[in-house]
């Protein structure tokens, strides 16, 4: 499997690039908490059998992957934009902005770097931008891994602060049952004021006299 994702990279190699940086980002979809993303430059021809797109994974390969990442990548990077700043500069902006965190955050610069479909125009390091390319190079379904593994457990840590919202299940994306949740116990300071859903529940929220914002 992960021999196929290696396309790209390969291409880069036969130009005696080596360290390439996959970049991608998680959490542009959920209510609540943080856009995440990663940075990871692996070793020339790495192979992990199975490592593909995080979204095809289930969360307990996710984890182990995870964990192996820290030990064999060459450098890992992560940006983290809040969700005060998402609302400020929007979801698209700020999905850019983690990205560019976490390449500033590796501690070896990249040769080259490989996101997924999102254009890094702002750095001085050539890039290419990739549709769906947490699925189809390995360099980037590795940063989607640690992206996607950071933001859960950033929401595992919300989970414990106001369990009524059930993040530890819905990770804040918008479910029924987390609507209903937001909708019965109100909106915390960590909710993206912006996103439609949240805006709904606050018009909502605000013609009555009991609920406020709370946290």
């Amino acid at each position: 499997m992960s021999s196929n994702l290696l396309k790209y990279e390969r291409e880069l190699y036969k130009n005696n690039i080596t360290l390439i940086a996959g970049v991608d980002e998680a959490g542009r979809g959920p209510l609540v908490g943080p856009v995440v993303a990663a940075a990871v430059i692996l070793p020339k021809n790495y192979h992990l059998e199975g490592l593909n797109d995080s979204k095809q994974l289930s969360e307990k390969k996710r984890e182990a992957f995870f964990q192996i990442l820290q030990k064999e990548a060459v450098s890992i990077g992560v940006g983290i934009v809040s969700a005060e700043e998402i609302d400020r500069i929007n979801i698209l902006e700020a999905s850019r902005k983690a990205m560019y965190i976490a390449l500033e955050n590796l501690s070896i610069p990249p040769e080259y770097i490989l996101s997924d479909a999102m254009s890094l125009n702002d750095i001085d390091i050539p890039s290419r931008p990739i549709i769906h390319g947490d699925a189809l190079s390995l360099s980037i379904a590795a940063a989607s891994v640690i992206a996607k593994v950071t933001r859960d457990h950033i929401m595992y840590e919300f989970d414990q602060k106001y369990p009524e919202y059930h993040y530890k299940k819905n990770k804040g994306y918008p479910t029924k049952e987390h609507l209903e949740l937001i909708k019965k116990y109100g909106i915390t300071k960590e909710y993206r004021m912006t996103f439609k859903p949240v805006k709904y529940v606050l018009e909502e929220l605000s013609s009555e006299e009991n609920k406020e914002v709370v946290g």
